[in-house]
Parts: C-alpha cells; sequence; structure tokens
C-alpha cells in the first residue's frame, strides 16, 4: 500500500483516485471549495488544508488539473507541494499543460530532491471511469517504474515516451491534433451525407465497416447524430491544448495549419457559448455555417 496525495478531483480525477482506493492505497485529498466526493471519504481518504500537507503526509503525490497556471499553483503556490516535499518523494502531473512549463516545473522539483513525471492521459471520463486511459509519460525509468503500478490501476496503454520530462506533454499534444482533426473530418463527412439527404446514422454505420472507421467516427459520430453533447471533454480544454500546439508550433518555426483551422472551429464554438459542451460539438459550428443540423 502506497500513501498517495491527490490532487483535482473532477471529471477525471475523481474515478482516477478510485480506482487507486480500490487498488488499496491510502489517499491524501485536498480540500476544495465544494464538497469532496462521499465514496473516497467512505473508503478512507484523508482529508487536508493545502497542497503542502498533502506533500507532507504521501509518498506520491498526483495532480490533474486543467491548465498550466494551476499546476503552477499547485506545485508553488502559497503552501504549494513545493513546501511539503522532502528528498525521495515523487510527483506525478498527470494534467495536460504545456511541455516547455514542464520541463521548468520538473527542474525545481528535483532541486528539492523530488523526482517529477509528467503523464498526461487520453480517454475522457468513459476511460477514467473504465480504467482504460491512454497514459503517455516523460521522465526517468526509475520513477516510471515506480509509479507504473498505479498507473496500470488507472489505465490500459501505458507508455514512457521519453526519459526527459517534457516527453508526456509533448506526445499529448499530438494526441489532441490528431483527435480534433478527427472530429472535424467526422463531423463535415456526416453533414454532408445529411445536407445531401442521406440519413447519417446509416453512413457513419456504412463507413465503420471500411477504412475510414475510427474510435472518433464510433464515439462521437454517433454523439453528433443523436445530438449528445454533455461533456466528457469540454471544447473549452481541447481549445486549450490546441493553443498549447500552435504555440509550439511557432517556438519551432513549423506551420499546423489543419490544426489552426480545428482551433478556428473551437474558437466559433466558444463564441456561440458552447465551450461547455463535449468537443465533439465543434460540429455544430460547421452546421452553423452551412444552416444545416445533422438529422
Amino acid at each position: 500500500m502506497s500513501k498517495i496525495g491527490f490532487i483535482g478531483l473532477g471529471i477525471m480525477g475523481c474515478p482516477m483516485a478510485q480506482h487507486l482506493q480500490a487498488g488499496g492505497h491510502q489517499l491524501f485529498v485536498l480540500k476544495h471549495r465544494s464538497a469532496l466526493p462521499q465514496e473516497l471519504l467512505d473508503g478512507g481518504a484523508v482529508t487536508c488544508t493545502s497542497a503542502k500537507e498533502v506533500a507532507q503526509k504521501a509518498d506520491i503525490i498526483i495532480a490533474i488539473v486543467p491548465d498550466t497556471p494551476q499546476v503552477e499553483q499547485v506545485l508553488f503556490g502559497a503552501d504549494g507541494v513545493a513546501a511539503g516535499v522532502s528528498s525521495g518523494k515523487l510527483f506525478i502531473d498527470m494534467s495536460s499543460i504545456s511541455p516547455i512549463e514542464t520541463k521548468a516545473f520538473a527542474a525545481r522539483m528535483n532541486a528539492l530532491g523530488c523526482e517529477y513525471l509528467d503523464a498526461p492521459v487520453s480517454g475522457g471520463e468513459v476511460g477514467a471511469k473504465a480504467a482504460t486511459l491512454t497514459i503517455m509519460v516523460g521522465g526517468p525509468q526509475t520513477a516510471f517504474d515506480r509509479a507504473k503500478p498505479l498507473f496500470q490501476l488507472m489505465g490500459k496503454n501505458i507508455t514512457l515516451v521519453g526519459e526527459s520530462n517534457g516527453a508526456g506533454q509533448t506526445c499529448k499534444v499530438a494526441n489532441q491534433i490528431i483527435v480534433a482533426l478527427n472530429i472535424e473530418a467526422v463531423g463535415e463527412a456526416l453533414l454532408f451525407a445529411s445536407k445531401a439527404g442521406v440519413d447519417p446514422a446509416r453512413v457513419r454505420e456504412a463507413l465503420m465497416g471500411g477504412f475510414a472507421n475510427s474510435k472518433i467516427l464510433e464515439v462521437h459520430g454517433e454523439r453528433m447524430i443523436k445530438r449528445t453533447f454533455d461533456p466528457g471533454f469540454r471544447i473549452g480544454l481541447h481549445q486549450k491544448d490546441l493553443n498549447i500546439a500552435l504555440s509550439g508550433a511557432r517556438a519551432l518555426g513549423i506551420s499546423l495549419p489543419n490544426t489552426a483551422n480545428a482551433q478556428e472551429l473551437f474558437n466559433a464554438c466558444q463564441g456561440h457559448g458552447l465551450g461547455d459542451q463535449d468537443h465533439s460539438a465543434m460540429v455544430r459550428a460547421l452546421e452553423i455555417m452551412a444552416n444545416h443540423e445533422i438529422k
């Protein structure tokens, strides 16, 4: 049994923490403005009043929060993790944030004797609940080996992408590029079929048996047809990830034209008040421009 600190009990974090608890580990969780999940408290999770206290009581600290500034606050804010760690502890950031900032955060934590892994995830709320997340890890092999049993309680496809911090976050940016462009492609295809007077549900069914099949067509294509846009992964978060991709591309001196186009569609969704809907609702931007809803 490990003593694990867990910071960020949201849509993704709560089921991930539950899997760790079910695996027999002691959890130390950060008190929040809203009520903490009762099932975690009933399972023996200990409530802490600060990230510093979480770090003091746990041997391994995991965080999954929305963006780079929140990770920085968790680590280095007043009473943050950095104030509570001691030599030999391990911090695992499972958020999706800037690879460049990740390297800087890791260096500051390493200077305190704390190992650091960046381990962003893919799979959304469904994957978090089913413990089938894809986990992309950057950091030393020794730290990865130490954390792998915990990762195996939360995910299935677990890869040490590189032994340098930031490698996991770079992989996650690549993942978000592919997912966004696939959502756009599926949305355009189903909108085209619907506007042409062909049943998009049957088109999707036919395409799932061919080379165009994908997880996006299977899951998000169904969402588009059934109009079920309750968030598994919010547009606002995917928009944030593509901002990281595009700023990284500028720093590398490369062009990502299709990523930029997908981001414009997310921007249009935000402009129409759809930022809290699932990222499959990107299709709404296409529908608005076409003045036609998939049906």
